[in-house]
C-alpha cells in the first residue's frame, strides 16, 4: 500500500478499546437511602444543638428512621417469617427501644451506620461486577463470519461455534479464542499475558478473545466458544472471588443467630424479672431497652465488613482492584508479595530510550529521529507511535513522507526530504556485512530492549532503543513493601530475562522469574531460550 500523505491511521485502533464500566456512587438506592437518613440526621442534630423545639428534631430524628431503617426492617421481618432472627431486625428494635427510653439521638446515629454499612456493601458488590462487565466488554459483540462459499456474515459473538471460520481486519479485536488459519499481522495481547510489545502471528498460532489485531488481516479458526474463552474464564474468577467473605464475617454470622436469640431472652429477663419483684414498669423497660442496646451484635457485625469495605475502596481510588475481602484480610498476614511488570511496574507504554547512531553516520540525534518519526508517522504500530511521540516531545517538525509502504514483519518506508528512510527490524534490515551494526543491536538486546534499525538510502545510519516506561513511584513502592513485609519482593513477568533484569536493577528487586505467563503465542523474531536476548522488532 502506498500513502501519499502522512495521515495518522492509529484512530482507527483507539476506537475499539473497550469503555471503563463504573457504577456512579448514587446510582444505587442503598446509597441515595443512607445519604437521606444521614441528612436528616445531620439536620436533627444541629436543630437539638441550636435549641430548636423539641417537636422538630424529633420529627427529623424520626424521619431519619424511616427513610434508613424500613430496608433494613423490611428484610429483618421477611427473615423472621422463615424462622430466622436477622441482626437488621434486632438493630430497628434496639433503635426503637433506644426511642422509647427517650435517646432518640442514639437511635437515630444506630440508623445511620447501619444504613452506611449496607450502602458500602452495596456499591463493594456493584464495583465488583463493573470489573467483571469491564473484562468482558475487551471481547466485541459481533464478529465476520466466513461461509464455505468465501461470503462474509456478520454474528453476534456469542453465537459462534467451535470450527467457524472468522475475519479479522486491522484494528479489529479478536472476537473468540481460536487459531490462525491463513494471513500475518501483530496482535496487541497485553490483556491477557501483559507482554508489552505485540507479538507476530501468523498460520498455526494462537490468538485470544479481546485482544487487539495490528496491521494485517487474520483468518481465524474458533476453537472455544465465547463462555469458555480465556477472557471469560477470568471474568468468572473475578466474579466468583467478588462473592467471597471474609473468616472473621463467616464466623461472625455463624454466632450471629445463637447470639440474637439469646440477647433477645435476656432482655425479656431484664424487663419481667424485676416486675415480679415488685420494680416499676418504667424503670424495667428503661433497663431492658439500655441492656438491649448495649448487647446488640450490631457493633460487632460492623466492625467487620466496613473497614474492609472501605479498605477495598481505598485500593481502588489508587488503581488497585482487589477481588474480594477474605484478600484485603489476608493482606495483613502477607509476609511476601509479587509483581508483574508490564502494566504494574511499568506503563504498559513504549518509549525511546536510546538513539545510537552509527560509525559514519551524517545525521545528529535529533536529525535521525526526525527522519525516523516521519517515516513511522502514517504507521498504527506501537512502536511507530512510540517513535512519533519522541519526535514530539523533543518539539521536532515532521516533514510529510511520501512513497510510504509499510511491510508486516519489517517495518515501514517513505520517501523524507528526497531520502528513502526505512526503519523497521534489524533481521529484516540488517545482513552480515554490517558489523557494527549488528553490535550496536547486541548491546541493546542486552540491555533488554528492543532495537529498530534506520537506514538512509539503503545505509544503516542509527539504531533505537525502545523500552516500555518504568512508573516513577515504582521504587519507592517496592522500598515500601520490603519495609512493611521484611522481606524484597520478586518480580514474574513473561518478558525475557534481560528485560526483567534490567527493570529489577531500577526497581530494587533481586529475585526474578522471568516467563511465567502461558507459553509463547506465535513467533517473535528471533529470541535465544535462555540467552536473555530481546526480541527484535515485530511488524
Amino acid at each position: 500500500m502506498v500513502w501519499s500523505t502522512a495521515t495518522p491511521a492509529r484512530s482507527a485502533v483507539a476506537s475499539v478499546v473497550a469503555p471503563v464500566r463504573r457504577t456512579g456512587v448514587f446510582a444505587l438506592p442503598e446509597m441515595r437511602w443512607a445519604a437521606a437518613a444521614l441528612a436528616l440526621f445531620l439536620l436533627g442534630l444541629a436543630a437539638q444543638w441550636l435549641g430548636a423545639a423539641a417537636w422538630l428534631w424529633w420529627a427529623l430524628y424520626l424521619a431519619c428512621y424511616v427513610t434508613g431503617g424500613w430496608e433494613p426492617g423490611l428484610a429483618g421481618l421477611r427473615a423472621l417469617r422463615v424462622k430466622t432472627l436477622d441482626v437488621d431486625l434486632l438493630m430497628v428494635v434496639a433503635a426503637i427501644g433506644a426511642a422509647a427510653i427517650g435517646q432518640v439521638l442514639d437511635g437515630a446515629l444506630l440508623i445511620v451506620i447501619f444504613a452506611t454499612s449496607g450502602a458500602l456493601e452495596a456499591l463493594a458488590t456493584a464495583r465488583t461486577e463493573d470489573s467483571v462487565r469491564g473484562l468482558l466488554d475487551l471481547a466485541p459483540d459481533t464478529a465476520t463470519r466466513l461461509t464455505t462459499d468465501g461470503d462474509e456474515q456478520p454474528i453476534k459473538a456469542a453465537d459462534l461455534q467451535v470450527g467457524d471460520v472468522i475475519l479479522v481486519r486491522p484494528g479489529e479485536r479478536i472476537a473468540a479464542d481460536g487459531s490462525v488459519l491463513a494471513g500475518a499481522s501483530e496482535v496487541d495481547q497485553a490483556t491477557i499475558t501483559g507482554e508489552s510489545m505485540p507479538v507476530d502471528k501468523s498460520a498455526g498460532d494462537e490468538v485470544f478473545a479481546g485482544t487487539l489485531n495490528g496491521t494485517g488481516a487474520l483468518r481465524v479458526r474458533v476453537d472455544r466458544r465465547a463462555e469458555d474463552s480465556v477472557v471469560a474464564r477470568i471474568a468468572a474468577l473475578v466474579e466468583e472471588a467478588g462473592r467471597t467473605k471474609a473468616t472473621t464475617q463467616l464466623f461472625i454470622e455463624k454466632v450471629e443467630q445463637r447470639y440474637s436469640v439469646g440477647m433477645v431472652a435476656f432482655t425479656v429477663a431484664v424487663f419481667a424479672v424485676p416486675l415480679l419483684f415488685g420494680a416499676g414498669v418504667r424503670t424495667s423497660l428503661l433497663r431492658a431497652m439500655t441492656f438491649m442496646i448495649v448487647a446488640s451484635p450490631c457493633a460487632v457485625v460492623l466492625a467487620t465488613m466496613p473497614p474492609l469495605l472501605a479498605a477495598i475502596a481505598t485500593a481502588g481510588r489508587h488503581g488497585v482492584l482487589v477481588k474480594s475481602a477474605v484478600v484485603m484480610e489476608q493482606l495483613g498476614t502477607t509476609t511476601r508479595v509479587a509483581f508483574d511488570k508490564t502494566g504494574t511496574l511499568t506503563r504498559g507504554t513504549p518509549e525511546v530510550a536510546d538513539i545510537r547512531p552509527l560509525p559514519g553516520s551524517a545525521f545528529t540525534e535529533d536529525q535521525i529521529l526526525r527522519l525516523a518519526a516521519a517515516a513511522e508517522y502514517p504507521s498504527e504500530h506501537p512502536l511507530a507511535a512510540a517513535i512519533v511521540r519522541a519526535a514530539r516531545r523533543a518539539d521536532l517538525a515532521l516533514p510529510v513522507a511520501d512513497e510510504f509502504t509499510a511491510q508486516l514483519g519489517q517495518g515501514v518506508s517513505a520517501r523524507i526530504d528526497g531520502r528513502l528512510i526505512r526503519v523497521g527490524s534489524p533481521t529484516a534490515l540488517l545482513d552480515t556485512t554490517t558489523a557494527q551494526s549488528t553490535e550496536v543491536v547486541e548491546q541493546l538486546h542486552q540491555q533488554g530492549r528492543t532495537a529498530v534499525v534506520v537506514l538512509c538510502e539503503s545505509t544503516p545510519v542509527a539504531v533505537l532503543g525502545i523500552t516500555d516506561q518504568v512508573r516513577p513511584e515504582a521504587a519507592a513502592t517496592i522500598t515500601a513493601v520490603t519495609e512493611l513485609t521484611g522481606a524484597t519482593p520478586l518480580l514474574m513477568t513473561g518478558d525475557n530475562r534481560a528485560t526483567a533484569t534490567r527493570l529489577a536493577g531500577r526497581v530494587g528487586i533481586t529475585d526474578i522469574r522471568a516467563r511465567n505467563t502461558a507459553p509463547r503465542q506465535g513467533r517473535r523474531r528471533p529470541r535465544t531460550r535462555g540467552s536473555g536476548r530481546a526480541s527484535d522488532r515485530s511488524r
